[in-house]
């Protein structure tokens, strides 16, 4: 039987590879040279062309994932956005953004974007006319990321890119949190998607890395910027993550099916104040999450009741790490107001919903049943430590 296309693990596995035509090794060689002839060769390869063997291989890999023709490598999540904003905008034009965003592309957008002459405004919400009422004349990019960091909102792909149809704009994505597994935003109209593949492309907590996937014309516009700021990747580091996209479905399905059961636990507790998380039927973005997502990520967010110490909580925690990045194989947690978004100012996090109790939770690929226990464990220390301070 002849398939039309393969399936997510197969392109996880072999898309991109590289033939050890040599030894007929299983996987694909490591290409360490940073210096290539240049007479008589079909392409003259440099690293900060982003086009060595292993970049390429990778790049291919990643395009597939995202059902696009093309995609860049950079070295880190930030650096892929930093150079897809800086490549489509230019002074005088304007950028529409979401109220609540990723810590470090705020401060990006805030910080540097008045160097370079250019605008930008935030959406009051994730609905049409919020986003609609924010766009001007010179608007040229529209910027989303869905689910959204920390509190896990839903944007309408679909109704993103029929506004951007309407006003002529660009849409940019950050699909991270989604990962390819579970959400493919150009099936929806979204024209460019950016990943910091630190997360579940890496998924072991050992690489930095980013990635931007969108048609063959918009990555060789990122590219004529990016060759020139040299944000390229070291083939070491591509090597690895070639390696680590193989596991990447298999991964992200785990820890999908831990998080929902993890979301359900957590929602039911008496010392949980609020849960995050789009899989839950009581979140209010549930239908368009269902809609638009074939899985719902291993990531969610939490409240604790104001009655536990946020440090005493994770300072008890005994298997799962307290820890600065997110969707390795193993389980982390992490408060947003001392991390991710420490770069805002309180007013700005409250503005977004952070509170100083919430706490965002990565979860791996261990037994659900373990991770109860590990959280109850430190309930109980927290509160008896608590009632000895009364």
């Amino acid at each position: 039987m002849k398939r039309e296309k393969p399936g997510i693990n197969t392109v996880c596995t072999h898309v991109g590879e590289l033939q050890d035509k040599q030894y007929k090794g299983a996987i694909s060689p490591l290409y360490m040279s940073s210096s290539y002839a240049y007479e008589n060769v079909d392409v003259k390869r440099y690293p900060r062309y982003f086009n060595t063997p292993n970049q390429e291989g990778l790049c291919k890999k990643i395009a597939a994932l995202e059902l696009c023709e093309a995609a860049l490598i950079f070295g880190s999540g930030m650096a892929a956005i930093s150079h897809t904003l800086l490549a489509f905008l230019q002074k005088g034009d304007h950028l529409v953004l979401p109220k609540n965003l990723y810590g470090g592309t705020y401060n990006f957008v805030v910080e540097e974007f008045k160097k370079f002459g250019i605008e930008y405004s935030f959406a009051g919400g994730y609905k049409a006319a919020d986003i609609s009422e924010v766009i001007r004349a010179n608007t040229k990019v529209l910027y989303i990321e869905t689910p959204s960091n920390p509190l896990m909102e839903i944007t309408d792909l679909e109704m993103v890119a029929n506004i951007a149809r309407e006003h002529g704009l660009i849409t940019v994505i950050d699909n991270t949190f989604a990962s390819p597994i579970n959400q493919n935003p150009k099936l929806f109209g979204i024209d460019i998607m950016i990943h910091s593949a630190t997360k579940y492309m890496g998924g072991h907590s050992d690489i930095c890395a980013g990635a931007v996937a969108a048609s063959e014309e918009k990555i060789k516009q990122i590219w004529n910027l990016a060759k020139n700021l040299g944000g390229s990747l070291s083939d070491y580091t591509v090597w690895l993550l070639e390696r680590s996209i193989k596991t990447m479905a298999i991964r992200v399905k785990a820890q999908n099916r831990n998080a929902k059961k993890m979301a359900k636990w957590l929602d039911a507790h008496h010392l949980v104040q609020k849960v995050y998380y789009p899989g839950l039927k009581s979140h209010p973005d549930h239908e368009i999450a269902k809609r638009q997502m074939r899985g719902y990520t291993g990531m969610l967010s939490f409240e604790l009741d104001p009655s536990i110490d946020i440090n005493n909580f994770m300072d008890s925690l005994q298997l799962i790490k307290p820890s600065m990045s997110l969707a390795g194989i193993e389980s982390t947690i992490l408060s947003p107001i001392k991390t991710s978004h420490a770069l805002l100012s309180e007013n700005e996090r409250k503005r977004q919903g952070i509170e100083d109790g919430l706490l965002r939770f990565s979860i791996g690929i261990e037994e659900k049943d373990d991770l109860v226990a590990d959280i109850e464990q430190a309930f109980e220390k927290v509160t008896k430590k608590q009632l000895q301070n009364t």
